[in-house]
């Protein structure tokens, strides 16, 4: 889960960002952004994103005072409240601080870690940290974060691959693998996109048409994997942009209607590039750790 600590890319420079959820409460949210002017909010991660070194630990001292705020005797109720009824899992284990939760990695369990107030992911450790007084909250969500960690072990998964053999649904998926090797895109003759700009695509993410070959698609023979195209259509060749683009790229100020969507490609907002400078940052990370 070491990949869900946010990394961003401000236009005066690279830097790590870390995000942070909580309730929503007016006074709760107009005190985070006296504190921290600079945060953003994330539509997609449902989270503040904070950039800077030190926001983890301006993080901590904020949440620890607003714990406080909150309920004084919250941290002890909540002690309380485990050490007469505690959580038995393989998934959660408890120190001075709270609760620590150490899962397989899925997007779905992300989002629900997320909803327990206070909940923080700590990469030094590669673990989600929960307070005491956040016990309630984590009791009332626990059945889904434990099922959907069970879900996501090796082993589950293997079963799942398994029983996928031969079915329509193992075909289909080996169908858009290697159709996602041809870095191809259906496009609508009549409604052809900018060549070498970012653009959001439903299947592939935010990438750059860099050539329209021209030669025709055979709607009938990949509707299963673009089912959206209706009409003449050409093939275009895309790439996966790089940092440089995504951050110089400017964002559409109006999310995608239902017709661009359909025809398979839309300027994107600026949340789907912040989250595409994101991964392009981290891949060309790993570029340079590699070389």
């Amino acid at each position: 889960m070491a990949d869900d600590v946010e990394i961003d890319h401000e236009d005066k420079g690279a830097g790590e960002c870390v995000s942070v959820a909580f309730p929503f409460d007016r006074m709760t949210v107009q005190r985070f952004r006296e504190a921290f002017p600079r945060a953003r909010w994330s539509d997609r991660r449902k989270a503040w994103i904070v950039p800077g070194t030190t926001a983890r630990r301006r993080i901590d001292r904020w949440l620890a005072r607003e714990e406080f705020r909150v309920d004084p005797h919250a941290e002890g109720k909540g002690r309380d409240a485990y050490a007469f009824e505690p959580i038995l899992s393989p998934y959660l284990n408890v120190d001075k601080d709270g609760f620590r939760i150490r899962t397989p990695f899925s997007r779905k369990l992300v989002d629900e870690i997320r909803q327990v107030p206070f909940a923080r992911w700590d990469g030094e450790h590669k673990v989600w940290r929960v307070p005491f007084a956040s016990y309630d909250d984590l009791v009332d969500r626990w059945g889904a974060i434990e099922a959907e960690a069970q879900r996501n072990e090796p082993e589950e998964k293997r079963k799942r691959a398994e029983a996928r053999k031969g079915t329509y649904e193992e075909r289909l998926s080996r169908r858009r693998a290697v159709e996602r090797k041809r870095r191809r895109i259906p496009l609508a003759v009549d409604d052809l996109p900018p060549i070498g700009r970012p653009l959001a695509t439903p299947l592939y993410g935010i990438v750059v048409v860099g050539d329209i070959t021209g030669e025709l698609v055979d709607c009938h023979e990949v509707a299963d994997l673009y089912p959206h195209i209706a009409g003449d259509h050409v093939w275009g060749l895309w790439r996966t942009p790089s940092l440089e683009e995504l951050v110089q790229t400017w964002p559409s100020k109006r999310a995608p209607e239902e017709r661009e969507r359909r025809r398979g490609w839309w300027l994107p907002t600026l949340e789907e590039l912040r989250e595409a400078r994101l991964t392009a940052k981290a891949r060309e990370r790993r570029a340079r750790q590699k070389a």
